[in-house]
C-alpha cells in the first residue's frame, strides 16, 4: 500500500485494501493526490475510519456520521446539522481525539458558547447536536460514554414568551425607515404577512402575484432557492411549487399593493 505517481496525470495515487461492511476484503484506487504525503495521510485517515478507532480525530468521525446519516434524514436537517457542526462544534474540538474529549471540555466550550449571547433554545439545540455524534458512536461504534451527558446541558428546549408590537409602536418603527426603501418594503411585508425571515429571504420575483394579490411561500433554504431559480425553466418552476411540502399562498393587503 505505497503511494505512486499516476503515469497520465502526473498526480499520486495509491492502492489499498480494505474489508467492507459485509467483512469482504476490497481493493480500490484513490488519484489525484498533489504529494505522495497527501496521499499516505488520506490512506491514514481511511483505515481508522474503517474500523472507528477512537483515537481518529473527531473531525474525521463527525464524516462518517455524515456519511451514514445523509442518507436517513431529510436534506433541509442534514444541512442545518452541518452548518451547527462546522461553525460552532468543529473549532473547538475538530482536531482532538474522540476519547481525549472530556466533561470538562464539554464544559468549557458550552461556557464559552454562552459568553456569545445566544437564545436559550439555539444552544440547546447546538449542545444537542454535539451530543447526538456521542450518542451515534455509543450505539453504533461502542464508545464507552458521552462526555456531553456527563457535562449537563445548556439552554432550554422552549423560548420564553415573545413580546409583539403594537399598531402603533409597529407605524412609529415604521416611519423611521421611510427613506430607506428595501428596509421599508421587507418590514412592511413581514409585519403584515406573518412571514418568518427565511421565507422572506427566500422570495423572488415570481412569487409575487399582483393580479391575483398573493404572494408564495415556498418552505427552503435562501441558498438553495436562488440556485434553483438560476437554474431552472419558468414551466420547471412552476411544477417545483406544485411538488415542494409546505408550499402556501399569502394575500396581500392593501399595504403592500
Amino acid at each position: 500500500m505505497k503511494a505512486e505517481k499516476d503515469k497520465k496525470t502526473g498526480k499520486w495515487l495509491i492502492q489499498y485494501r480494505y474489508t467492507d461492511w459485509q467483512g469482504k476484503r476490497r481493493k480500490s484506487t484513490k488519484r489525484g493526490f498533489a504529494t505522495k504525503r497527501e496521499a499516505e495521510e488520506w490512506l491514514r485517515n481511511f483505515l481508522i475510519t474503517q474500523k472507528a478507532d477512537f483515537d481518529m480525530k473527531f473531525e474525521d468521525f463527525w464524516k462518517m456520521y455524515y456519511a451514514d446519516m445523509e442518507t436517513r434524514l431529510r436534506e433541509h436537517t442534514m444541512r442545518t446539522k452541518k452548518y451547527i457542526v462546522e461553525l460552532k462544534i468543529l473549532p473547538y474540538f475538530g482536531n482532538k481525539r474522540v476519547n481525549d474529549i472530556t466533561a470538562a471540555d464539554i464544559r468549557q466550550w458550552q461556557n464559552e458558547l454562552i459568553k456569545m449571547g445566544y437564545s436559550p433554545t439555539y444552544l440547546k439545540t447546538i449542545n444537542n447536536q454535539l451530543s447526538a455524534i456521542f450518542n451515534y458512536a455509543i450505539r453504533y461504534y461502542d464508545l464507552k460514554s458521552n462526555p456531553c451527558a456527563k457535562a449537563g446541558s445548556m439552554g432550554k428546549s422552549k423560548a420564553e414568551e415573545m413580546d409583539f408590537w403594537t399598531g402603533e409602536e409597529f407605524r412609529k418603527f415604521i416611519d423611521s425607515v421611510m427613506n430607506k426603501r428595501l428596509s421599508y418594503m421587507a418590514f412592511m411585508t413581514l409585519y403584515w404577512t406573518g412571514m418568518r425571515l427565511g421565507e422572506l429571504l427566500a422570495l423572488n420575483p415570481k412569487d409575487v402575484d399582483l393580479e391575483k394579490r398573493t404572494i408564495s411561500i415556498i418552505p427552503t433554504s435562501w441558498k438553495e432557492r436562488c440556485d434553483h431559480s438560476a437554474k431552472d425553466t419558468e414551466e420547471q418552476e412552476s411544477d417545483y411549487r406544485s411538488r415542494v411540502s409546505g408550499c402556501r399562498y399569502q394575500r396581500l393587503y392593501g399595504q403592500l399593493i
